[in-house]
């Protein structure tokens, strides 16, 4: 089923260029990618709620700027919105005398907060601006919105010779007023602003045969950040309509912190780099993503493609300080810590400040034991932002060491990206020292940086889990190795689904784990639950 919509030419308002409509599908399997059906399954309040949200979005000379809150896969109340035209006229009624309706307009929102397939379909509220005026009013001048959102979505682009003015712009705003912004790379060829801004989420399409900008940006950094699906069946249109598939992303993890999900400590957890972390750290690897150490992201894919239902899960792991805090000679080595504490979980994240003097470096040291005999994949992304104001960034560094060896395993140490990160699939168990690295120097931005971290540490490859009946009893068996894996049962798998532990004694028979049920005991469907040490 599909949408056709009548194809206009790319043009050119100011500086700002849209990323026209095609033919639009509905793809509602693109749910399933990005980790949203589960996420309903599991915790159907998830939608966005209480987010307020903007679309500023470019039109084409006609003041086509607006969405249609009828349109029919947006199907949102008129009092959502508020229109701002490009003289700063505002309106909250549909049709309007402040601009018309944009067709791309329409499909973004169908994707972002549209009901029944946008992501973030319960948002607050909806600020839809004409994007000149958005930016040359707002950001520029560094002015709070209409109504200040918390996620901004930019499915347009600015000339690449705007670079100058565009990305310290909107890095000033990001850094003062905390503003998420999920920000088109460009729709082929070098990454162009406002995706090459530091403090944004930039955003390409998971296939980069669909028109997608690949990086690195003229001054060597990593962008995109990370990718979503090719929504459109038009090339031009690809962009357009993956970029909302992060905003709304980032809309629900917003909306999770503020609830406590991700603990008491709802500014950190709501707090622009830990947003980013978690939706770097939770995308899913494609299988020819690659990246190095002084390269953190692939130049296509950024950390992956996004998993909502990854990053949310990594929020609810809660946040977990370092272990111990060391200073090192600036440069020096910077083996691990003495302390053999370990943190509690194995997926979760921080928010938290390093400090450094100019001829010393810090580091701050995430613990972590890996028991078992089969190995794990681990996944750890550093964000901070560049500070109001500067023109250069403090230098931090991940890096993982065998904790009873002090054997480096691996690093990522770019020294011109504010995003670390380390993804290894086959990590052998053990005890692990994860280092967040700031260097000292006279040249350094400032002493103090804050910094988030998400972390995730998993095996790998499923583990089988089978379910056979003896003398009016259910058996569940699965491998002993790896330990410490959890039995959970539901009695049905309707939303929303309520998980509970199995408390029966496990026996380990053949090398298998075994539990016995009662048939009657209500327990039908099961699933196991990775360990948390």
């Amino acid at each position: 089923m599909y949408v056709r919509r009548h194809a206009k030419d790319v043009m050119k308002k100011g500086f700002i260029f849209l990323f026209l409509a095609g033919v639009f599908s509905l793809r509602a399997g693109d749910l399933d990618t990005i980790g949203v059906t589960v996420l309903r399954q599991v915790d159907p309040t998830l939608t966005g709620s209480g987010v307020k949200v903007a679309q500023p979005e470019a039109d084409t000379g006609s003041d086509d700027y607006e969405v249609n809150p009828g349109y029919a896969y947006v199907n949102q109340p008129t009092n959502l919105f508020t229109y701002i035209s490009t003289n700063g006229a505002t309106a909250t009624n549909f049709p309007n005398s402040a601009g018309v309706e944009s067709g791309h307009a329409d499909e973004v929102a169908k994707n972002f907060y549209g009901i029944p397939i946008g992501v973030a379909t319960n948002v607050n509220h909806v600020d839809n601006y004409d994007a000149d005026y958005f930016f040359g009013h707002y950001i520029y001048n560094n002015l709070p919105l209409l109504h200040p959102a918390r996620v901004v979505n930019q499915s347009f682009v600015f000339d690449p010779g705007d670079e100058p003015t565009v990305d310290p712009a909107y890095d000033n705003y990001a850094a003062n007023r905390g503003t998420i912004f999920a920000s088109a790379v460009g729709a082929g060829g070098a990454v162009v602003p406002p995706g090459t801004g530091y403090n944004c989420i930039a955003v390409g399409v998971d296939n980069s045969g669909t028109g997608s900008s690949t990086g690195p940006t003229a001054d060597g950094r990593c962008k995109p950040d990370i990718t979503a699906p090719d929504a459109a069946d038009d090339p031009s249109s690809a962009l357009s309509y993956a970029i909302p598939y992060v905003a709304g992303a980032a809309a629900i993890l917003v909306q999770a912190a503020n609830r406590r999900d991700g603990g008491a400590n709802t500014n950190a957890a709501s707090d622009l780099r830990t947003v980013k972390a978690l939706l770097l750290n939770g995308a899913i690897k494609p299988t020819d993503w690659t990246n190095g150490t002084a390269s953190p992201l692939d130049a296509r894919y950024g950390a992956g493609l996004v998993n909502v239902f990854n990053s949310w899960e990594q929020m609810k792991g809660g946040q977990h300080a370092f272990i111990e805090s060391t200073t090192n000679s600036s440069g020096g080595a910077h083996p691990p810590g003495a302390n053999t504490n370990n943190e509690p979980v194995l997926a979760g994240w921080d928010f938290n400040t390093n400090s450094t003097t100019t001829t010393s470096d810090t580091v701050k040291h995430y613990c972590f034991n890996l028991p078992g005999g089969n190995s794990f994949t681990l996944a750890a992304t550093l964000v901070w932002n560049k500070q109001y104001g500067a023109t250069n960034i403090n230098n931090l560094n991940l890096f993982l060491y065998t904790a009873a060896n002090s054997n480096l395993v691996t690093c990522s140490t770019s020294l011109v990206d504010n995003v670390e990160h380390i993804y290894l699939p086959a990590l052998p168990a053990g005890r692990y020292d994860l280092q967040v690295l700031k260097l000292g120097s006279i040249s350094q931005v400032s002493q103090s940086e804050a910094y988030a971290l998400a972390f995730e540490v998993f095996v790998p490859l499923p583990l089988p889990l089978t379910v056979g009946l003896a003398n009016s009893n259910a058996v569940v068996s699965w491998p002993a190795e790896p330990t410490s894996f959890q039995l959970q049962s539901a009695t049905s798998l309707n939303p929303p689904v309520s998980w509970t532990s199995i408390t029966n004694a496990v026996t380990i028979t053949n090398n298998q784990n075994v539990v016995s049920l009662p048939v009657g005991s209500g327990n039908r469907f099961f699933r196991l639950v990775g360990p948390t040490f």
